[in-house]
């Protein structure tokens, strides 16, 4: 950011403009978030990727998403779409701004190169090879940039047999041994509708990003990073390897429905209305259910006298609890019962129902947002909190190809005329070309 604060600069002494907010913000102000200062060079579409660099402009950071002209980030086209404008676009790119170029042009690939130079990050997430055929692999970034942090994301990971696979979440899910713990133990494996490993691969390069650039500071050099859905997915087994290996492969975890196969009671009980999840992996939590119950005599049945008979018996134990639920006024009587005996318990909401909880809405868990063409609407918000900077950014998502001009000008020195001609060639393009 020429003229600007930057991360290895002293405080503010000149005034700057805005990064992420739809505001000017003066030199004297306290910077954006944790971040300000850096910027990203990102070449990412979908989920996976675009959630990396955007958990980092909510922190502050500025963004140029590197779109491939002419249709830019396939996710463009992806519902809820209103006025040709996707819900699903703008959830994972706010904040961010949009160059929209054709890398296999000469001109465009120079000036792909020439930005290297100037950002402290560049996260990609194609398939494994394509940037480096696309003559931007990580040997390139580091001869142009020896401080950059490259961050590649992928299904697979950058080696190994499965590396140059197609892949998505559910992929990953599938091969990490995670979608076969799902579902009653004779039917079919069952498949969560959320981006689990996009979104939490992308939590996971982001975090070793920042320790990165903890790094850089330290040594002075920038670094390949190689994160992966799969890697990620595989390290949610709470306890299934550990089990598996230390068994000598005597057993073999497997879905075993609502409920826990190794703790009990753990699981998703059925309620008069809907469904309760209650967790009692201990034996005085496992106490305080059978207060909350009445039953305290429960905690002595030899059946139910320790987890390991608790999981021997565990249909007879999930009667008496679903018999015991059965029996109150109401589902809220029953959470009411197990919250006042600190038994860990929730009701399973629906998405209108969650988004609706005045928990979430007090945390801004469920966060209203403005788009210039969407309007006002709710999507997930920020889940990283900082003391210093308390209050969410207000970004928004770019049109395809909209700071063109501002970026090949502020970080490369085009004229007007000069992005005008490379717009007229085809070599960059916007919604307006």
């Amino acid at each position: 950011m020429s003229a600007a604060w930057s991360p290895h600069s002293a405080p503010y002494s000149m005034p700057r403009q805005g990064i992420n907010t739809r505001e000017t913000v003066m030199s004297t102000d306290a910077p954006l978030g944790v971040l300000d200062g850096y910027k990203i060079l990102d070449f990412t579409q979908y989920v996976a990727g675009p959630t990396v660099t955007l958990m980092m402009a909510e922190m502050g950071a500025e963004v140029i998403k590197v779109e491939l002209a002419p249709s830019g980030d396939k996710s463009r086209i992806a519902p809820m779409q209103v006025n040709g404008r996707s819900g699903y676009y703008v959830q994972h790119n706010r904040g961010k701004k949009s160059l929209c170029v054709d890398p296999k042009t000469p001109d465009g690939l120079a000036i792909l190169k020439a930005l290297v130079a100037k950002v402290d990050v560049v996260v990609e997430n194609f398939a494994p090879g394509v940037i480096g055929r696309m003559g931007l692999g990580w040997e390139t970034v580091k001869a142009i940039n020896p401080r950059a942090i490259m961050c590649s994301v992928s299904a697979f990971g950058q080696t190994g047999p499965l590396a140059g696979q197609p892949g998505f979440d559910t992929l990953g899910a599938a091969y990490a041994g995670i979608t076969s713990m799902g579902g009653e133990p004779d039917g079919p494996p069952y498949v969560p509708m959320a981006a689990i490993g996009d979104v939490s691969t992308g939590a996971h390069a982001m975090g070793a990003i920042a320790c990165a650039l903890l790094y850089r500071e330290r040594s002075g050099r920038g670094q390949h990073l190689d994160l992966s859905l799969l890697d990620t997915y595989f390290h949610y087994h709470e306890a299934s390897v550990q089990i598996h290996s230390l068994s000598k492969g005597a057993y073999k975890p497997t879905r075993t429905g609502l409920h826990s196969f190794y703790l009990a009671p753990v699981g998703v009980f059925k309620a008069q209305k809907g469904h309760i999840v209650i967790m009692c992996p201990m034996d005085h939590i496992f106490g305080f259910l059978c207060g909350a119950m009445g039953r305290p005599e429960l905690a002595r049945d030899p059946r139910f006298i320790d987890n390991e008979s608790r999981v021997k018996n565990c249909r007879a134990l999930v009667d008496e609890i679903e018999g015991w639920i059965a029996s109150l006024p109401s589902d809220a009587a029953a959470l009411a019962a197990m919250q006042e005996h600190r038994v860990p318990c929730a009701p399973v909401l629906s998405v209108e129902e969650a988004i609706n909880h005045p928990h979430l809405r007090q945390r801004g868990t469920i966060r209203k947002v403005h788009d210039r063409m969407l309007g006002e609407f709710e999507l997930p918000g920020f889940a990283l909190r900082f003391s210093d900077f308390p209050r969410p950014l207000d970004l928004e998502a770019p049109f395809l190809g909209e700071h063109n001009a501002e970026v090949l000008g502020r970080y490369l020195g085009y004229t007007e005329q000069q992005v005008a001609e490379l717009e007229r060639r085809g070599v960059i393009h916007n919604e307006r070309s």
